[in-house]
């Protein structure tokens, strides 16, 4: 018996650090090897480098102005990476790769303690190879860690509400509310809403048994409003609640009114979840449309722990809850539907190792999914930069200005990039075989990783290309003028990296928000405009201003200083 232990011990430890060491070279290297996106990552990074240059960090900013949309806690973890590594791409990115890090840890840590090291490997590895998940880890987005503190607050809840005998409980209570408390202090007070729905429907199908107590309740709105306070109660106390007003008036209209142009239909989640967490948005699909408790209540004749079915029902509520929500919303951005990657890759996780314990093949259909999906994925890793480099092919067929003139800046491509598909494909197919010949161990570990492969060799090699045909041209302008007391706006479009790269000062710049008076008005000093070529008016809108070049889809201009 003790030496059963003392290898299954061994092989938990083998496990974490196999775990420890895929996040930490799938996810820190290369982080700055391409520009931050508009707009999120870039408005993101852009409200850390003012909390920097201002040296205000309770108020969330961007061009130096209120920014009502996003609660500090997230741009504070930005703004720490940014006094280590300096204000760039890396020091943006980092807190969501330590995010993913800590991320694959907890899912082996629970999925140890509810059922064996084992399947918390699987679980951390599933999520490690899938599309979303993984590049979301090597983004500069809030919602990583936001998703993460609300799945912890779930997870210790549940554990303070759970029929099993844990020590505790009312600590759990108290360690749920904290979470829930950081998930709001991240993103606002959907990580509550998500929380509270989530268990009022938990509850309706457990008939209420073991709802918690007076005590567990009150422990969990303590320390929610505790660490709540820690910002809201401080910007009440120094500007009154007219703050608080416009920060949820500003939450309540992003729920109810489509913004930024992202009112997409009803059944915008369910494409991007099923599509983008390839593979195990299909690996998932028997126990998220099965009631057969067979998929995860087994033993392996080892004494291994049955999953208890109430966390299984748990994890389904939470994915249908966000995806049913987030498709009510009128705004709908593919980050909206992230936290549903979470029980996903559970429910993956319990069919996989339902594969592994009883030796069986995966369902036929399945296996038919997964190569077909595999196909097109590696097919439009391999076009992408096949076109890119011979856009030629397509330039006829482009009805688009700005697009057919992005396609003509000078990128360097070798040739075998396309390979890099080429090269995924064969490792899905080896997958596929692997799994029909009941090899499901190996199957699963050369899925998984070679996914996490290919979307790493992709983002170094590829990604950088492309993003030069997009906003590289407008991006490498506005670094040159990093320094300059100069005014600088970009014209028909909506950005925020006119802020971030050329580095905006502090000192107030008047009129910059009236275009025209930057186009017209008395200004006195260089006006620069980036400019799209489909803006076909501009010319006749500004005065006296000289076309300085055009590279790719952008007209780049100069506005001299009015001399009276």
């Amino acid at each position: 018996m003790e030496i059963a232990h003392s290898i299954n011990k061994r092989q938990s430890n083998l496990y974490l650090i196999i775990i420890i060491l895929s996040g930490i070279f799938f996810f820190i290297p290369f982080l700055g090897k391409v520009h931050l996106f508009d707009w999120d990552e870039i408005n993101f990074a852009e409200s850390a480098r003012e909390m920097i240059v201002t040296g205000n960090y309770h108020r969330v900013q961007i061009n130096f102005e209120p920014f009502w949309e996003k609660p500090p806690l997230f741009f504070w973890l930005q703004v720490g990476a940014m006094k280590l590594f300096g204000i760039n791409e890396f020091a943006a990115r980092f807190p969501n790769a330590i995010c993913g890090i800590i991320s694959l840890v907890t899912f082996f840590l629970i999925g140890k303690k509810f059922k064996s090291s084992r399947f918390g490997f699987i679980w951390a590895i599933s999520y490690l190879g899938s599309f979303l998940p993984h590049l979301y880890f090597k983004s500069g987005i809030i919602d990583p860690v936001f998703n993460y503190f609300i799945f912890l607050g779930i997870y210790f809840m549940y554990l303070s509400v759970s029929k099993d005998i844990f020590k505790n409980k009312y600590l759990y209570s108290a360690v749920g509310g904290l979470f829930i408390g950081l998930a709001t202090l991240t993103k606002g007070p959907v990580g509550l809403l998500v929380f509270l729905i989530a268990f009022f429907i938990y509850f309706l199908f457990t008939r209420f048994r073991n709802f918690p107590n007076i005590k567990k309740i009150l422990l969990f709105i303590f320390f929610f409003t505790v660490v709540c306070l820690l910002w809201f109660g401080e910007e009440i106390m120094k500007n009154g609640f007219w703050f608080l007003k416009e920060f949820l008036a500003y939450q309540a209209d992003l729920f109810l009114h489509p913004v930024a142009s992202h009112g997409e239909p009803f059944y915008y989640h369910f494409v991007v979840v099923f599509i983008g967490c390839f593979p195990i948005s299909v690996i998932a699909l028997p126990v998220l449309f099965r009631k057969d408790r067979g998929l995860w209540r087994h033993k392996s004749g080892s004494g291994e722990l049955e999953m208890n079915k109430d966390f299984v029902t748990l994890m389904k509520i939470l994915f249908w809850t966000v995806m049913i929500l987030f498709s009510i919303t009128t705004t709908k951005i593919v980050h909206y539907s992230s936290l549903t990657y979470y029980p996903l890759s559970f429910m993956a996780a319990c069919y996989l190792d339902f594969l592994v314990v009883k030796q069986q093949k995966i369902r036929i259909p399945l296996l038919i999914l997964i190569a077909c999906m595999g196909f097109v994925f590696s097919f439009l890793l391999a076009a992408l930069p096949y076109v890119a480099n011979h856009h030629e092919l397509i330039l006829p067929y482009l009805k688009d200005p700005y697009a057919a003139a992005s396609l003509n800046v000078n990128v360097h491509w070798s040739g075998f990039e396309s390979l890099i598909g080429v090269g995924y494909f064969i490792a899905v197919i080896s997958a596929v075989l692997f799994f029909y010949k009941k090899k499901n161990r190996i199957a699963i570990v050369f899925l998984f990783y070679s996914t996490a492969i290919c979307l790493f060799v992709y983002l170094l090699a590829v990604v950088p290309k492309i993003e030069k045909y997009s906003q590289g041209p407008a991006i490498d302008f506005y670094e040159t003028l990093q320094g300059k007391d100069v005014y600088v706006w970009p014209i028909g479009f909506k950005s925020y990296a006119q802020y971030f790269y050329a580095k905006k000062p502090a000192t107030p710049v008047y009129g910059e928000k009236d275009e025209q008076f930057l186009l017209k008005g008395n200004i006195t000093k260089p006006a620069f405009f980036v400019v799209k070529i489909t803006n076909i008016g501009f010319d006749t809108s500004c005065n006296n201003c000289t076309l300085i070049k055009q590279e790719g889809g952008f007209k780049f201009y100069k506005r001299e200083p009015v001399i009276k």
